[in-house]
């Protein structure tokens, strides 16, 4: 089987409504995903079972719960609108590294990608004001303001959404 035919070979194509899980916190991770339309959110309980947005995914997104396939996900994955996503056994794709290349490279480009998202947000939720914090998610997801809800937004941000409705407003007028 040469290498184009084991890509197309491994993927479905699934199709979730607004509200349903791709994943959930805790369970194994079985599945890789690629976000082909509509927005994902991960997030987390909080010790008082809060939830805490973590992430957002979007089309072209690699979508997973753990970097390590069969380990129980580290978070929940919820469609925020309807979504398709092209979804692989995890354990398969993994074995088809370094064995074809298409695959190599979506994996090792994807996987950088996550990486600095998570690292970035890390620095922005330690370091950053809130009008900053807003800016960095305008560059991260420029697509996705006007898509989901702004409670999310506030949410991801660590910050209230009043919090987040003077960010923005100072984001405006620093513009002007």
């Amino acid at each position: 089987m040469n290498e184009d035919k084991i890509s197309e070979s491994i993927h479905t194509i699934k199709h979730f409504k607004k509200g349903d899980f791709f994943l959930q916190n805790g369970r194994p991770c079985v599945e890789i995903g690629m976000l082909e339309k509509g927005v994902l959110r991960g997030f987390v309980y909080d010790n008082d079972g809060n939830e805490i947005t973590t992430h957002f995914y979007q089309e072209k997104d690699m979508v997973i719960g753990s970097f390590i396939p069969k380990t129980n996900a580290v978070m929940t994955v919820e469609a925020l609108e309807d979504s398709k996503i092209s979804v692989a056994d995890y354990t398969e794709v993994m074995e088809n590294v370094n064995k074809n290349i298409e695959i190599t490279t979506i994996i090792t480009t994807q996987f950088q990608k996550l990486n600095n998202q998570l690292q970035a947000r890390l620095v922005s939720l330690l370091n950053l004001n809130s009008v900053e914090k807003y800016e960095l998610f305008l560059n991260e997801y420029p697509s996705l303001l006007n898509r989901i809800p702004h409670y999310y937004i506030a949410n991801y941000l660590g910050i209230t959404p009043t919090q987040l409705s003077r960010a923005r407003r100072q984001f405006i007028n620093k513009c002007r």
